[in-house]
């Protein structure tokens, strides 16, 4: 249970600052519209460090499938994957949910349907689907094998987000996009399903792989 709602209450946070963020750059009529890339990728590096930092004690703080993945092939160990996975699926909804309710007079004055769509989840910058696999896996790759080394590349993988938005997780996406189909948001287009599987299964390859590499160079 401790797991469960660590997983839940630094996801929730981690989705609620981050597509916070996004919300507050792209939406119109914000106080900070039109602020740009940086100041969206420093937003998200306070997200992740304010999600590990309330999750840590309870839970170890993986807030993402894919670093749990990691962990457990690394470990050995199975038996709570499913509850990490639950939980981080829960808090990035409930997360997104909560942006909506924050922004939602923000959303209704909005009239381009695909920056609503892009507080929720990541979209490519240029749509095809080999370089966007290619890009998700070498983000997640650079994340996780810096997680499994013990540091913390999440405040500097902005430089790598410009093709895909990295999403490198994938309750990070999959669960806010569920949302944006829920969620009754004035003037919405679909949520892109057709895309929706390259930030999940990007993210998974590329977690797999810094483990395989992660062993050889350690000798873990």
């Amino acid at each position: 249970m401790n797991i469960f709602l660590s997983e839940i209450t630094g996801s929730c946070l981690l989705i609620l600052l981050g597509n916070g963020v996004v919300a507050n750059v792209v939406l119109a009529k914000t106080k900070g519209q039109g602020a740009g890339w940086i100041v969206i990728t420093f937003g998200w590096a306070i997200a992740v460090f304010v999600g590990v930092y309330v999750a840590a004690a309870g839970s170890g703080a993986h807030l993402n499938p894919a670093v749990t993945i990691a962990l457990a092939i690394k470990e050995n160990i199975w038996n709570n994957v499913h509850i990490y996975f639950a939980g981080q699926m829960t808090g990035a909804m409930v997360g997104a949910s909560l942006v909506w309710v924050q922004y939602r007079r923000h959303f209704d004055e909005t009239e381009n349907a695909d920056l609503k769509l892009a507080v929720f989840c990541t979209a490519p910058a240029i749509r095809n689907i080999f370089s966007n696999l290619v890009s998700e896996i070498i983000g997640t790759f650079t994340l996780i094998l810096g997680v499994l080394f013990i540091s913390t590349p999440q405040t500097t993988l902005g430089s790598l987000g410009g093709t895909t938005g990295y999403a490198i997780n994938p309750a990070r996406d999959l669960g806010p996009r569920i949302m944006h189909a829920v969620l009754p948001i004035k003037g919405k287009r679909d949520s892109d399903w057709s895309y929706s599987w390259i930030p999940v299964i990007g993210p998974i390859i590329g977690a797999i792989l810094a483990t395989i590499v992660f062993r050889f160079t350690s000798g873990g």
